[in-house]
């Protein structure tokens, strides 16, 4: 038999779980499968993986009818499906739950991505969908954005589990990290148990690099005539998103040697563990699985989609790289500012922060329209 590579990785300290989530794979018993067999603790879902497992699914339509019945609005039948998919797989994970101690076998849910400028609204929302889902492996996610961290805070200190998406710039990232440890702190002020609630912090990848990459082709295209100058512009393509994600995880290193994270740890409080996202490689002439290989190491947790998971099983080359050549990705990310190369990667990661809320707004609204479009047509005349 052939070996699954993914099974190889937890050697290292890193979980891994998918990135998708439909009541196809919940009913077929795939999901099972690949809980039992093939290595995946956990399940992160998000609007644009709910669009494309609703829209046009036939498999939901006794479920929306059920809703049309009880006189349920639209928002509330989108809600019956989703948190019923989320039950489901919070159900096949919890003996992974049981198993790691409460580290692994988590379901990602995300609130309402057009809230995600809402502090208040996202604390009300986190709070009901942690209680009508009613599941102690569910984990809430919300968006790493200003008004989100105080929200992330606050969840945290009522104990509910969260995981912080959309983190890009290392800077978010730290930010993240310690509304987590406020959180816990608030929590253990109010002499509550902090030993029973788990973190993520979400830092995407691709996006990153296909930001950078376009504006580096775009300067290529413009000409350069010095021949090192083009060198070194090709030599930055690909690079950073890796290199960015090594120098964030040294910044987790940093915090939990902190006294205040020690404290906490003391209290058995569980580290918050960086999550790689959007690990999809999007250009063919790079690895279909380099946001994988480059980035093993311990305390983290890499999401994949269903084609990297198959890739990764079939030809991921498993080692510990995630404190290999971190010299080298500082130096990668310093040499941004070059006038050479001339890329404010600061600019970069405002720019994909408030695309990524778009691109989840998108496939949200759209779903919404797709479901009305769908009530209508099943409603009795």
């Amino acid at each position: 038999m052939a070996t699954n590579h993914l099974l190889e990785i937890k050697q290292y300290g890193q979980s891994i779980w998918m990135d998708n989530l439909s009541r196809d794979i919940i009913q077929s018993g795939e999901l099972k499968n690949l809980v039992e067999n093939q290595g995946i603790t956990g399940i992160t879902s998000n609007p644009a993986i709910f669009e494309k497992a609703i829209a046009g699914n036939v498999i939901y339509d006794a479920d929306i009818e059920a809703g049309i019945r009880a006189g349920l609005p639209t928002n509330k039948i989108y809600e019956s499906l989703i948190f019923a998919d989320i039950r489901n797989a919070c159900d096949i994970l919890r003996p992974v739950y049981e198993a790691s101690n409460k580290l692994d076998g988590y379901v990602s849910i995300e609130v309402p991505p057009i809230i995600a400028h809402d502090t208040q609204a996202t604390i009300n929302e986190a709070r009901r969908y942690f209680t009508e889902i009613g599941r102690e492996n569910v984990m809430i996610k919300i968006p790493g954005t200003t008004a989100g961290l105080p929200a992330v805070e606050q969840a945290i200190a009522d104990g509910i589990n969260v995981n912080i998406t959309l983190l890009f710039s290392v800077e978010s990232y730290i930010n993240t990290a310690w509304a987590y440890i406020r959180g816990l702190e608030k929590r253990v002020a109010l002499g509550k148990d902090i030993s029973n609630i788990a973190s993520v912090a979400s830092f995407f990848l691709s996006r990153i690099d296909s930001n950078i990459d376009s504006k580096i082709d775009a300067k290529l295209k413009k000409g350069v005539d010095d021949i090192a100058v083009e060198a070194r512009l090709r030599a930055v393509k690909g690079k950073v998103a890796i290199a960015n994600a090594k120098i964030a995880y040294q910044e987790y290193k940093k915090i939990i040697k902190s006294d205040r994270w020690q404290a906490l740890a003391a209290k058995k409080a569980k580290v918050q563990r960086l999550l790689w996202a959007s690990t999809s490689t999007k250009d063919p002439n790079y690895s279909d699985v380099m946001y994988v290989d480059e980035l093993i190491g311990p305390d983290t947790v890499n999401t994949l989609p269903p084609s990297t998971i198959k890739a990764c099983a079939d030809h991921c080359n498993v080692a510990n790289r995630l404190e290999t050549n971190v010299e080298q990705a500082y130096h990668l990310i310093e040499s941004l500012k070059d006038p050479d190369i001339n890329i404010d990667i600061n600019a970069v990661m405002d720019e994909l922060l408030t695309e990524g809320i778009e691109k989840f707004v998108q496939p949200f609204q759209s779903l919404m329209n797709s479901l009305e479009e769908k009530v209508k047509l099943l409603s009795p005349v």
